[in-house]
């Protein structure tokens, strides 16, 4: 049984891991909100990862950080304040509990941590300037620390395209705009966090244990293809 810490594990993609990996493994979950289940193997915090300070965890075999945002507008309608937010939300809160449990992590069995990019940080998208630029950080994080920490902690990244997530409702709030994702991506379909955690259950498990310092882009040939 591994022990396993989420990140933003009450919704979206991040409760999606929680739900795959609770049954056989023990998970804490980190998030402001609960992730609205109990369950023998999972505890939960509830606290904000930015502001508040983080508990004590004695020994942890994965680390994921599943927290996102998507702040889409034009260059001139960005503020200084949005891109803040984006890099705090999704680098400066990664490398806060990286820091914080890389004692932890390196107690565990065949350690791992998790990030989340976006295919945006590869394609040039308009009005992604903000996210875009937060997950180029993100991506050099995994890469920089992948080298750090290549003997003993594996660091990787998995790049969604647009997930069916209550973050992206905004994005596929009707079916037409649903009919339009699914057009864009030359594979016909977009994610669903299910695909996603799987993924992620296998870039945590020792299946992928020559894995490390990689970005791993699933995009439905967004990226890949021009078709």
């Amino acid at each position: 049984m591994k022990k396993i810490l989420i990140i933003g594990g009450s919704k979206g993609i991040g409760n999606a891991i929680l739900l795959q990996q609770l049954e056989s493994n023990t998970v804490y979950t980190i998030s402001r909100n609960a992730p609205g289940i109990t369950h023998p193997n999972l505890k939960h915090f509830s606290l904000d990862v930015l502001q508040d300070t983080l508990p004590e965890i004695e020994c942890l075999d994965s680390l994921i950080y599943s927290p996102g945002s998507i702040t889409l507008k034009p260059i001139g309608s960005l503020s200084i304040d949005d891109f803040r937010n984006d890099f705090e939300i999704n680098v400066i809160g990664a490398v806060k509990v990286i820091q914080k449990y890389l004692p932890a992590l390196k107690k565990g069995n065949h350690p791992s941590i998790l990030l989340f990019s976006t295919v945006a940080a590869k394609l040039g998208m308009p009005f992604h300037a903000s996210i875009a630029t937060a997950k180029a950080g993100v991506e050099g994080l995994v890469k920089s620390l992948g080298a750090e920490l290549a003997s003993s902690i594996r660091i990787n990244a998995i790049a969604p395209t647009i997930t069916d997530t209550t973050l992206a409702s905004g994005i596929l709030r009707n079916d037409r705009m649903k009919e339009n994702m699914v057009e864009r991506h030359p594979m016909k379909g977009y994610l669903q966090p299910e695909e996603v955690a799987n993924m992620a259950d296998f870039l945590i498990s020792e299946k992928a244990k020559s894995i490390s310092g990689q970005i791993f882009e699933m995009d439905y040939g967004i990226v890949s293809f021009k078709i």
